[in-house]
């Protein structure tokens, strides 16, 4: 007797299961579009800075600032933050109410609300002394794949003034983001609209990111080497100032010795670099930053120190 080949019939053969497809991510803010590009430039320094934060609680902090410069008088800042309970990710809690208040009585306040699971708001408002400025209010809703906000700025029914802005993102694919932006103002005399369009590409170790409308265009390139070094460029151009600028710049993080250096270097012969220290065990931050603008031929340099 021969060896028996047992054959199954065809229809109990095994079926490969359909590859699911997962779920398109959500595009996150329009501000946010050109960030990652923004975290490598150094932030502007010029005189001399004190920071003290100080933990009440794990849901209230402050923060005093004393500031000293020859361009201006000396100023003091109080920087005060509550979060609430409502945790979503690491950097978004809800509800979060932060202010800051200077020592000649102009605040700058804004408060985050989560209204639902997908929906929420902020109200902004800013005062210089006993005057308001600005009053902002936005709602931001976020799905699977698409976001959508509407901002109202400086409402005035009784002036007939307004601000509008409106804000779509969506996610074509895992790596393509498309959407655009809308301002409306109308003021006693005036009324006029704005339209941008925005795209940005997310590749492993880059992201490219760019935004046309008729009051100009904003292109931006993140590129991250590896864990230390980071580099950014970005190009702006305005059309009704008919001005254009190019800028180039770099992260270096060194982790043992606790060190970050950031600098740039733009088309307008404008050179910088900030460069940031940690004192551990001690809780405080040195910073040391200088900016040259060889076509002005100004200088100015800073100096800060970070406590908490």
């Amino acid at each position: 007797m021969g060896n028996t080949l047992g054959l199954a019939p065809m229809g109990t053969l095994p079926r490969r299961s359909p590859r699911r497809e997962e779920p398109l991510p959500n595009p996150g803010s329009f501000d946010e579009l050109h960030r990652l590009c923004k975290d490598v430039f150094p932030a502007q320094m010029e005189g001399v800075k004190l920071v003290v934060n100080k933990v009440l609680s794990s849901h209230f902090q402050v923060a005093h600032t004393i500031h000293m410069s020859a361009l201006g008088l000396p100023g003091y800042h109080l920087h005060a933050a509550y979060a609430g309970d409502w945790q979503l990710s690491p950097t978004e809690v809800f509800p979060t109410v932060v202010g800051d208040m200077d020592s000649s009585g102009s605040l700058n306040a804004q408060v985050l609300l989560l209204l639902a699971e997908r929906l929420r708001a902020k109200a902004v408002f800013q005062t210089q002394q006993a005057k308001f400025l600005t009053w902002q209010f936005d709602g931001e809703y976020r799905g699977d794949d698409y976001t959508a906000t509407l901002t109202l700025g400086n409402p005035d029914l009784i002036g007939e003034s307004v601000i509008m802005v409106a804000h779509f993102l969506q996610s074509l694919t895992h790596r393509l983001v498309l959407g655009g932006e809308l301002v409306y103002h109308r003021r006693p005399g005036e009324e006029g609209a704005i339209l941008t369009l925005a795209g940005k590409y997310s590749a492993v170790h880059w992201v490219a990111t760019l935004n046309v409308g008729s009051g100009g265009a904003h292109a931006s390139y993140y590129h991250k080497a590896n864990e230390q070094v980071q580099v950014g460029v970005e190009f702006e151009a305005n059309t009704r100032l008919q001005d254009t600028t190019f800028s180039f710049g770099y992260h270096l993080t060194l982790p043992q010795a606790n060190m970050v250096f950031r600098g740039l270097v733009d088309s307008n012969w404008c050179v910088g670099a900030v460069l940031e220290k940690k004192m551990p065990p001690l809780p405080v931050t040195l910073a040391l930053g200088a900016f040259l603008n060889h076509w002005r031929n100004r200088f100015h340099c800073g100096f800060s120190i970070t406590v908490g």
